[in-house]
């Protein structure tokens, strides 16, 4: 049996972001028997729960913010440090015993059913690098107790703006620390698996490329439930573009919405974000004037699934403006649902959509015009099905979660 322990998501079942997302389709779609899964959760009370036949445990967050994020991963992987010890799978005997009281119940709880042998392997995987220089003396921890650690670098952190020098410089070493002290770095992009090797080189012992997933059945959402968030908003099918997206500089809200404004589409902008009337908010109104504009529509967020896949399906067209990241799952999710997609052009978008969409820069009229020119090709539901059709194909070819589920089990029953 392997046993992975996924670290650093928030947990499931999945309420919040791509993470959350996908370890709750890689263990609610599992298919080996071999592997059994064990998920770390950010939640009350502490202590063990099953989901998806997976062994889901709450670890307390220690402290509000960031800095609570970082010791609360640190504290799971102590937690996997003593599960190890306490169900006998160390053969080094010469390993002290570092188990906190804490823990120690929690082992207790800990699926009293199971039959761990000696030859059951053991591996963490954990998402993202707020970890940062932490993992240093917990790696040397795991291998001596013969756990293997992987990660998963996600995008380029560091690099967004909102992040000030001084924080970027430290987002940064905490990426170098993930991948220089980890057996595996997975990589859910191409670009991002090409960067780190280039920075990193030789400090790296291994990469391989695994993106996220999507789905491409239709949504479920009633007609009533639909058209009700429609009238709410004053909004009508096939007669808005989308943006799907937090509300952050680095995803070119800026030059979407100037750029929109530009055009002359009678169409609606639909903005489905988490938006606050806070100091980007005031600079972003100042910059476009987008309060004068009643075509611009900030819709507030929306949580329930088949909803806002439905709105994704009734979009005329998609707005994508991604810039720092990997295989974004919004865009996934938009390929799968929006007939057309208008796609920011860096390595990342162009990657995940090929010829399945349209593609944009920052220059001065380029979205504008490409909106306009979207407006008259695109304006019947035959040529819109044939680019829905592209982006289908694309997300069931490389994208479905069958797919990718298959892939990462794979890789973890390979070690």
């Amino acid at each position: 049996m392997t046993h992975v322990f996924i670290v650093a998501s928030k947990g499931i079942p999945a309420k919040y972001g791509g993470f959350e997302t996908f370890v709750e389709n890689l263990t609610k779609r599992k298919k080996s028997e071999d592997i059994y899964y064990h998920v770390s959760c950010m939640g009350e009370p502490i202590g063990h729960f099953k989901y998806n036949n997976a062994d889901c445990f709450n670890v307390k967050v220690p402290l509000p913010g960031a800095p609570g994020r970082i010791f609360h991963v640190g504290l799971v992987l102590s937690y996997v440090e003593g599960w190890v010890k306490h169900k006998g799978l160390v053969q080094n005997q010469d390993v002290t015993d570092e188990v906190l009281s804490a823990e120690e119940k929690m082992e207790e709880e800990a699926d009293a059913d199971q039959e761990l042998k000696k030859s059951d392997k053991v591996i963490v995987y954990i998402l993202g690098c707020r970890i940062g220089p932490l993992l240093k003396s917990h790696y040397k921890k795991l291998h001596k107790l013969g756990v293997k650690v992987f990660v998963n670098p996600d995008g380029l952190e560091w690099k967004r703006s909102k992040w000030s020098e001084p924080e970027k410089k430290f987002l940064k070493y905490c990426e170098k620390c993930l991948v220089e002290n980890s057996d595996l770095a997975i990589c859910d992009s191409k670009t991002i698996e090409e960067y780190i090797n280039d920075s990193y080189g030789d400090h790296v012992k291994n990469t391989t490329y695994i993106a996220y997933g999507a789905d491409v059945t239709r949504s479920t959402c009633s007609d009533d439930e639909l058209n009700k968030w429609f009238s709410e908003h004053n909004v009508k099918s096939y007669d808005y573009y989308l943006i799907v997206g937090r509300f952050v500089p680095d995803n070119n809200y800026e030059t979407m919405i100037s750029e929109f404004i530009k055009s002359n589409t009678t169409k609606d902008l639909v903005i489905v974000t988490n938006v606050e009337k806070d100091k980007f908010y005031e600079e972003l109104e100042e910059t476009t004037h987008f309060e004068e504009d009643e075509r611009v529509k900030f819709v507030g967020t929306v949580y329930e699934p088949e909803l806002i896949k439905a709105i994704r399906e009734k979009a005329f067209a998609y707005l994508h403006g991604h810039e720092v990241g990997g295989t974004n799952p919004s865009l996934l999710e938009a390929l799968a649902s929006t007939d057309v997609n208008l796609l920011y052009d860096i390595g990342f978008n162009h990657e995940v959509g090929e010829d399945s969409a349209l593609y944009w820069t920052k220059e001065d009229g380029s979205l504008s015009s490409l909106i306009e020119k979207c407006d008259s090709e695109y304006a019947s539901a035959e040529k819109r099905k044939e680019m829905h059709e592209k982006g289908v194909a694309r997300i069931t070819g490389a994208f479905s979660w069958d797919f990718i589920v298959k892939s990462y089990e794979s890789v973890f029953l390979s070690e």
